[in-house]
């Protein structure tokens, strides 16, 4: 074996391990339910009998990370809306042959349109006209290309992403290293075009982000951690143009030491502020007494 491959290898492990190592792994009992929706339904999210009310008339799509499914990223926020009457959807994108559990690993663009169907299908069983997307870091960030290209900003009223990778991350800088190793964004690429796609730079972020990071009549909130070790810096998360706020965690409340996996699985003044972003003529100040609520 030639030298460099034998640092190839493991530089594209090093970078599948520091993406997993952010994500919980799966229980026996989140399988049964990513395969059968069952816990996601008795729970009171993905009911498609539900309809959306008065008060909350547009239902919510939740959207998973890198490495996520349609129920392990979402047994703390899903309950949280459902208890305050949201009608909630969660759904699996990004899957790859053989890869059963852990999704969000294929391309973006392709994620992006199996998005568009699930709010489509979401939109007919509620017979609501918009919908609102909640997205935990690629999961902030994907339902973008969905809005700007593949005409989702007729059908979706606000978009709220908690860590989202907007313009892409460099892992605390460990993608610098990658153009030293040759064939190692190659291999990346072709191993898990999702996890390349999400590298600074990358053509899939240069294409989204070109002519300004918003599309008109969409509303915007990203959530964020100045702890985040996976969406670095975390700066660029933040968006700009109409319609946006960003919001740091940090900010709201100095004591929240929430890093990029805890801010979308439990962080309940992460989940205050998603609440407000989705009903802001109702909302509340997010406090660190907020994470008692």
């Amino acid at each position: 074996m030639l030298p460099w491959k034998r640092v190839v290898r493991p530089l594209a492990a090093l970078l599948l391990a520091v993406a997993a190592a952010v994500v919980p792994a799966a229980t026996a009992s989140a399988a049964t339910a990513s395969a059968s929706g069952t816990a996601a339904t008795s729970s009171g999210w993905n009911d498609y009998a539900c309809k959306p009310s008065a008060a909350h008339p547009r239902p919510v799509v939740l959207v998973h990370g890198t490495f996520g499914n349609s129920v392990d990223n979402w047994l703390g926020l899903a309950p949280y809306l459902t208890s305050r009457g949201y009608c909630v959807y969660s759904l699996d994108y990004g899957e790859l042959p053989g890869v059963p559990l852990f999704h969000g690993l294929g391309p973006i663009d392709k994620s992006a349109a199996q998005l568009s169907a699930f709010v489509d299908k979401v939109l007919t069983a509620t017979g609501a006209a918009e919908a609102d997307l909640v997205g935990h870091s690629q999961g902030g960030m994907m339902p973008r290309y969905y809005l700007k290209f593949l005409g989702g900003a007729a059908k979706v009223h606000a978009l709220v992403g908690i860590a989202p990778d907007n313009h892409g991350t460099d892992l605390d800088g460990l993608t610098n290293l990658l153009p030293y190793f040759p064939g190692a964004e190659d291999l990346l690429d072709a191993a898990t075009p999702g996890l390349a796609d999400q590298i600074v730079g990358s053509d899939f972020l240069t294409r989204l982000n070109a002519g300004g990071d918003t599309v008109p009549g969409v509303r915007y909130t990203v959530i964020a951690t100045r702890y985040d070790e996976v969406v670095t810096p975390w700066r660029t998360q933040y968006l700009s143009g109409a319609g946006v706020r960003n919001v740091l965690l940090q900010d709201l409340c100095p004591l929240d030491l929430s890093e990029h996996l805890a801010i979308g699985l439990f962080d309940r003044i992460a989940f205050h502020e998603v609440a407000n972003a989705l009903d802001p003529a109702h909302a509340t100040a997010t406090t660190c007494a907020s994470a008692l609520g």
